[in-house]
């Protein structure tokens, strides 16, 4: 019968070409690279000027830097930040950051890493604009790639200074729509380097082989055998990675977070209100459920079994960077969810479909003014206080080479020209400076707090200006 369907466990056939109105992959090429520059040109604005406001919002931007400039100068990865010496291999194994090492030796600067990662971001959603267009028609997929580059998981990833899953996002992104086309081994392709972003990752590898596996097996039978082979690759990179390789850079010779598995408690009754709360919002405000009805969910199983088992709490809520790699899952489902209900038999199902991925790009738009990219029409994004300006002239006070001990807002002015500690995590090195931001109020005598950190020392104070202030130690 001309233009007859026959969807089985998820497999989609077609005995004529897909119905007009479904845009040939030349239509609109030039859309989502427009669309991606118009990204990058947001993320990379929101992430440098809050930098450059002195508003860092945790110490991984310092602890990567560290790890980058070390490669950027041939050098073992060693986060002073996590303890004097310490791998960064043996904390979390994420050696794909050593691809930023050449760009950060042309540019040491943290606002180096804040750029990449938002062109990685930026650059995913090209990936996931074209899939949808493949599927869906020009306008929807620009739709659909609009819901995607402003979707909430991947705001809030932006605002969260750096993490190497900003190179997980990309490649999950090319391996789904290359599995959308149909194109299997370019799908296991894109999946097989996720190994190297993170160690929970080869899981994610193993899902994205087993959905090829199904959606393959009966276009392509041969194709099953080497998706197996691949998720098994997958699952055995992470129990090596766990069990062998991080203990091997870790001097410990363990894995330190395993104690968040296991937090004593029966995770299942766990903060349940809070995790059911994250997968609302991820299934409701961005594919109005219809992501449900994809395989392609499957791929989102790993990363939401890993964080709602832990005992971490900052692992199950819809704050910080943790849901960014989940974006592309969800959107992608959602673009092939689209597409298998709009041929459905039921009209009330072909009507939602129709509308549904406009339907997600606006509540996208509506959602983003009170997300990160909101500030972009805020003119105190793009003003620096007098009281930054001198916080930043006081840390300039601070020789290049020195051994620094700091919290969270001075550490990422400090680690690309000084070796930097965590305050309290010295583990018996005696700072020259300690650099702390004390607006807060948080400690009554900084100078006394310094000498009991390290009692066979004397502090004195070099300055204070704008909520922070310098100590030094004599020369010893």
């Amino acid at each position: 019968m001309p233009g007859a369907l026959l969807t089985v466990s998820g497999i989609r056939t077609e005995a004529t070409p897909r119905p007009l109105g479904v845009a040939h992959p030349s239509t609109g090429r030039r859309d989502p690279f427009v669309l991606a520059a118009v990204l990058f040109v947001a993320y990379a604005t929101v992430s440098v000027c809050r930098y450059w406001r002195l508003e860092t919002r945790s110490w991984d931007l310092g602890i990567f830097e560290q790890a980058i400039r070390a490669y950027a100068h041939l050098q073992v990865p060693v986060a002073d930040l996590k303890g004097p010496g310490t791998n960064i291999l043996g904390d979390h194994f994420s050696p794909v950051t050593a691809l930023l090492a050449p760009l950060y030796r042309l540019f040491p600067s943290p606002v180096t890493l804040l750029v990449a990662q938002a062109a990685l971001f930026a650059l995913s959603a090209v990936p996931v604009t074209r899939a949808a267009a493949r599927l869906l028609g020009r306008g929807q997929g620009l739709a659909l790639g609009v819901a995607y580059g402003l979707s909430w998981g991947i705001q809030r990833a932006v605002d969260f200074d750096f993490h190497e899953i900003c190179f997980a996002v990309p490649l999950l992104a090319f391996s789904l729509e290359a599995l959308l086309a149909h194109r299997w081994r370019a799908a296991l392709g894109w999946a097989l380097p996720l190994v190297l972003v993170k160690e929970d990752l080869g899981v994610t590898v193993a899902a994205v082989a087993v959905v090829v596996a199904i959606r393959a097996r009966q276009e392509s039978p041969r194709t099953v055998p080497y998706a197996l082979g691949v998720a098994v690759f997958g699952v055995l990179a992470t129990l090596v990675t766990l069990t062998v390789v991080i203990p091997a850079f870790n001097s410990t010779g363990a894995y330190d977070y395993w104690g968040k598995v296991d937090g004593g408690g029966n995770p299942l009754t766990t903060a349940v209100g809070v995790k059911l709360s994250t997968l609302a919002w991820l299934l409701l405000p961005t594919t109005g459920l219809l992501a449900l009805r994809s395989p392609l969910l499957l791929v989102a199983l790993p990363t939401l079994g890993w964080r709602f088992l832990s005992s971490d709490d900052h692992y199950w809520g819809t704050d910080w960077h943790y849901n960014a790699v989940l974006m592309p899952v969800i959107l992608l489902a959602f673009a092939d969810a689209v597409d298998i209900a709009r041929r459905s038999s039921r009209h009330w199902l072909r009507a939602y479909a129709r509308h549904a991925p406009a339907c997600a790009a606006a509540v996208a738009l509506t959602l983003t003014t009170e997300l990160p990219l909101s500030a972009l029409t805020d003119p105190a994004t793009y003003r620096r206080s007098p009281d930054v300006v001198a916080a930043e002239k006081l840390l300039e006070r601070i020789p290049d080479g020195a051994t620094v001990e700091a919290n969270i807002g001075p550490v990422s002015r400090l680690t690309s020209r000084c070796q930097v500690y965590w305050i309290g995590g010295t583990k018996g090195v005696v700072p020259e400076y300690v650099a702390l931001d004390v607006a807060s109020g948080w400690v009554d005598d900084p100078v006394a707090y310094a000498e009991e950190l390290h009692p066979t020392a004397r502090y004195s104070v070099v300055g204070r200006a704008g909520g922070y202030i310098v100590l030094r130690t004599p020369a010893r």
